[in-house]
């Protein structure tokens, strides 16, 4: 079973770099407090680690 990350928008990307909010939006948050669940991968955590300051990442359980 493949492992599952939390991802929660905890700041807003509005303006942020339009890099930064197509991210944000491509990780399938759009208000903050959303959380959205996606698999643990490479790809998913280097969109988490460019917007960083505006996420909290999570082991999912």
């Amino acid at each position: 079973m493949a492992k599952k990350i939390e991802i929660t928008l905890v700041r807003s990307p509005l303006t942020r770099k339009p890099n930064h909010r197509r991210t944000v939006r491509a990780l399938g948050l759009r208000k903050v407090g959303q959380t959205v669940v996606h698999d643990d991968n490479a790809v998913i955590r280097g969109m988490a680690n460019t917007v960083s300051y505006l996420v909290n990442v999570e082991e999912s359980k």
